[in-house]
C-alpha cells in the first residue's frame, strides 16, 4: 500500500489516478488546508475504487503513528508541502514549518514502521536562478526564496539519510512546472483565493471570475521581456512518479531525476496559447517583478529517459485545453 500525503492536493490527485491505474493500493493523507474534501468522490470515480482517505496532518506524530500501526504501508509519496514563490517570502517560518518539520516527522515515522522507500516532490526551484539552461540534475542548487530553500534542505536531509541508511529508496523528483488538468474534467488546481501560479489565474480571467491577468515582469533578459518557464502537463508528471516507483522496485537507491518536457514558454507565450485555445482575449496588466522570481528555467529532461523511461507526452494545446475544461467544470461545481 501507498501512502499519499497531499493526496487530495493539485499533483497529488493526479498522481493517484496514475498509481490506481497501475494497481497501486491508496491511502491518502492530507489537512484539507488547499484542498477539499469531495475530491475523494471524484477520485473514486477517476480510480474505479475509493481510495483510502485519514485527515491528518504529516507534523502531527500520533496521526502518523496510526497510520503505520493499521496499515500495511510499503511506500510513502510526499506530496503534502507549501508551494508558492512569493508566499514563502512573506511566511519563512511557516514554509520551514510545514515542509522541512513536516518531512522530518515523516521520515521519522516511516523510520519507526520499517518503511523505506519515499518519493520526494522536490522542485526546479533549487536551481536558483541559473547560470545556463537546459538545466541539468548536476547543475548548481541555490535557492532565491523561501520555498526552494525548503526543498533544498530537505534533498540534503534526503542524501545524508541514504548515506547514513543505504537501505533507504529514494528519488528525489524535480518538478518544473505542473499545469492542465485530467481530461475528464473532474481534477484540477484548485486554488483558495488569488491563485499563485500562471495557468490557474489565466483561466480564472478566461471565465471571467478575474478582471485581468498579473503580469510580475516585463523586463526580463527573454525574448519578450516576460519569465520563461518549463510546463509540463500534470498527468504527465503523475506517470512520472510510476516510473519512479518502478524504477525504485528494481534498482533502489537514491536518484535525483527533472520531471519537465525540455521546452521553456514566456508568460506571453501561454496567455497567447490559451487565447487560441478558447478563441478569446485574455487581459493582462504589467506589474513589478515578485521577490523571489527569476528571468528563465527550463529542464534537460534526459537523465529521466535514460533511467526511467518516461518522457513528457502532451504538449502546450493540450495544457491549455485541458486547463480550460476544468474551468468551466469549476464553474459548474461553484468551486
Amino acid at each position: 500500500m501507498i501512502l499519499i500525503t497531499g493526496g487530495m492536493g493539485y499533483i497529488g490527485s493526479h498522481t493517484c489516478v496514475a498509481l490506481a491505474g497501475a494497481a497501486h493500493e491508496l491511502l491518502i493523507l492530507d489537512n484539507l488546508s488547499n484542498s477539499r474534501i469531495d475530491v475523494v468522490n471524484r477520485l473514486e470515480t477517476l480510480c474505479g475504487k475509493r481510495p483510502g482517505f485519514v485527515e491528518g496532518d504529516v507534523r502531527d506524530p500520533v496521526v502518523l503513528g496510526e497510520i503505520f500501526e493499521r496499515h500495511p504501508i510499503t511506500t510513502v509519496m510526499h506530496f503534502a508541502g507549501f508551494k508558492a514563490v512569493g508566499e514563502s517570502v512573506e511566511r519563512p517560518l511557516e514554509y520551514y514549518d510545514n515542509n522541512v518539520n513536516g518531512t522530518l516527522q515523516l521520515l521519522a515515522a516511516m523510520r519507526r514502521a520499517s518503511v523505506r522507500t519515499f518519493v520526494f516532490s522536490s522542485s526546479a526551484t533549487v536551481y536558483g536562478d541559473p547560470a545556463s539552461v537546459p538545466i541539468r540534475e548536476n547543475s548548481p542548487r541555490s535557492a532565491t526564496n523561501p520555498y526552494g530553500r525548503s526543498k533544498l534542505i530537505i534533498e540534503d536531509i534526503l542524501a545524508d539519510l541514504h548515506c547514513a541508511e543505504p537501505e533507504w529508496n529514494i528519488p528525489r523528483l524535480r518538478y518544473f512546472n505542473p499545469v492542465g488538468a485530467h481530461e475528464s474534467g473532474l481534477i484540477g488546481e484548485e486554488p483558495r483565493g488569488l491563485p499563485n501560479n500562471l495557468m490557474p489565474f489565466i483561466g480564472e480571467v478566461a471565465i471571467g471570475k478575474r478582471e485581468f491577468l498579473n503580469i510580475w515582469g516585463a523586463d526580463y533578459p527573454t525574448h519578450d521581456g516576460t519569465g520563461v518557464r518549463d510546463y509540463i502537463h500534470v498527468t504527465d508528471l503523475a506517470e512520472g512518479h510510476v516510473a519512479a516507483l518502478n524504477y525504485l522496485n528494481q534498482n533502489g537507491g537514491l536518484i535525483t531525476i527533472n520531471l519537465g518536457t525540455g521546452k521553456g514558454y514566456s508568460v506571453l507565450d501561454m496567455v497567447q496559447a490559451f487565447e487560441r485555445t478558447i478563441h478569446c482575449p485574455i487581459p493582462y496588466e504589467f506589474g513589478p517583478r515578485r521577490a523571489g522570481d527569476i528571468a528563465q528555467c527550463w529542464a534537460d529532461p534526459s537523465l529521466a529517459y535514460e533511467l526511467l523511461g518516461w518522457k513528457a507526452q502532451k504538449g502546450l494545446e493540450q495544457m491549455c485545453s485541458d486547463t480550460w475544461r476544468w474551468q468551466q467544470q469549476c464553474r459548474q461545481l461553484n468551486i
